[in-house]
């Protein structure tokens, strides 16, 4: 049998700004904190950076005639903070304004529709010399930063997302310290998530101010939790991890409060004053919990969850086993397509956005090119086909999945990991910045022309 999809249905491909654009100092970009973040001993696994990364600010117009040649109908692309305002407020610079109007106009042109993302965590180190996000002030220079990119690509661009995974922006850069600024507080967490949060929900109203027929959004990365035995022990934990990674952004977008039971966990364990959630101020669920049009998901893995905190011999034997490696991408994520359309299911139960594209999904793999230069992704492949299956029986399930951007357009520069993981549907040799289309890409082309997948009974 054939899965088909709508005939508005978008097929899409997506990167962001500090992955792919390099030219770090040109045209008057200033530092960003990953450009910072690079410099310090022992963050980035293989000692690389994104000066140069994939040229993509010089070779824009090669990759707008690879995305043509796939076939792809939207491109989701980030713009990058510091190429607008090099101080982080102020005067904006017109060579970065110009840089993405001319890159709109081309996709325009190749018939590729652009979905710009405005915030993929390249915040300007001047602002984060300033506080950063765990500070108010962040939250409104954002918003002048979205009036100034709206307002002059709002004309020509029908869909924006504000933010690109607050859960990563907090927790890994301001929790964990994997990810630029490398800050590890949990209250500075907290504050992060809220002001990032705060600052979507300020910066809607002036999006859609400044444009027409458009369609706004933010994009959220969401992993389904699955207890690893039916022990009320881990159902507990499952329960938190959920709370902590999905609900605490979920609720507050659409349900105006953050959820009371990780408030409580917070408390508990001293993120948090016994007074609460001090950082929030009135009238600020109000506006974060704003209507928006559509609701972009990141999807890459499941959480399968085992208590750590009771006796062994309180706990069920585990039923779900520790995903085997040849079941895991190069991430050591665990493969597992039916994870996506169990959260798009419950996303749709829970919230009921109105609209929902997969922004991001994606695997890495590391087949290159062969004497020949083919290069058979065959893993790739089947990842690709195996999740967009899960997509469809969503869709037939009755979610509202309006698109799929596979991640990413190209290898680029995989943030802690620099170039060691390569998620590209498209081969890059970071050394000649020479492109070769995987066989992925060929089979996406296929996918995209018969806007449709062969069944398979197999999803799981």
């Amino acid at each position: 049998m054939t899965m088909k999809f709508s005939e508005e249905f978008v097929w899409g491909t997506a990167t962001s700004s500090f992955q792919i654009e390099g030219a770090y100092q040109e045209d008057h970009r200033s530092e960003s904190i990953w450009d910072r973040f690079c410099t310090q001993k022992g963050t980035i696994a293989d000692g690389s950076d994104g000066s140069t990364a994939c040229d993509h600010y010089h070779l824009w117009p090669q990759d707008i005639a690879l995305m043509r040649s796939i076939g792809v109908r939207s491109y989701r692309f980030s713009v990058a903070w510091p190429r607008i305002l090099p101080a982080g407020t102020g005067k904006p610079n017109e060579a970065g304004l110009a840089f993405y109007e001319r890159l709109v106009d081309e996709l325009l042109e190749a018939d590729i529709q652009p979905m710009v993302t405005l915030y993929h965590w390249d915040l300007p180190q001047s602002l984060q010399d300033r506080g950063g996000w765990p500070h108010r002030d962040t939250a409104k220079a954002f918003v002048e930063y979205a009036h100034i990119v709206s307002r002059r690509l709002g004309d020509r661009v029908g869909y924006w997302v504000t933010h690109n995974e607050p859960w990563c922006i907090a927790t890994l850069g301001h929790l964990t310290g994997d990810h630029a600024p490398g800050i590890k507080s949990a209250p500075e967490m907290l504050a992060t998530a809220h002001h990032v949060l705060l600052s979507h929900g300020w910066a809607v109203p002036v999006i859609r101010s400044e444009t027409s027929n458009t369609k706004v959004g933010i994009v959220v990365n969401l992993t389904p939790t699955y207890p690893a035995s039916p022990s009320d022990y881990d159902a507990e934990a499952a329960r938190s991890l959920d709370g902590r990674f999905n609900r605490w952004y979920l609720d507050p977008l659409y349900k105006g409060k953050y959820p009371e039971d990780i408030v409580r966990e917070y408390q508990t364990q001293g993120d948090l004053p016994p007074t609460g959630l001090a950082f929030v101020k009135e009238g600020d669920m109000k506006a974060i919990s704003i209507k928006t049009d559509f609701l972009g998901i990141n999807y890459y893995f499941r959480a399968i969850v085992r208590s750590e905190k009771i006796p062994d011999e309180k706990n069920l034997p585990r039923e779900i086993p520790v995903p085997s490696p040849e079941n895991c991408t190069d991430m050591g994520w665990e493969v597992y397509p039916d994870g996506l359309r169990k959260i798009l299911m419950r996303v749709h139960h829970d919230y009921a956005p109105p609209a929902i594209y997969i922004t991001e999904n994606g695997c890495a793999y590391a087949a290159g090119p062969d004497s020949n230069d083919h290069i058979k992704d065959t893993q790739r492949i089947q990842y690709i086909e195996s999740h967009i299956r899960s997509v469809h029986k969503a869709i037939t399930e009755g979610a509202p999945v309006m698109g799929y951007y596979l991640w990413s357009l190209m290898d680029n520069f995989e943030w802690a990991f620099g170039y060691t993981k390569r998620f590209g549907m498209v081969w890059v040799d970071f050394t000649t910045q020479r492109r070769i289309l995987k066989a992925s890409a060929q089979r996406y082309t296929e996918i995209i022309r018969e806007n449709a997948i062969g069944d398979d009974s197999n999803i799981s």
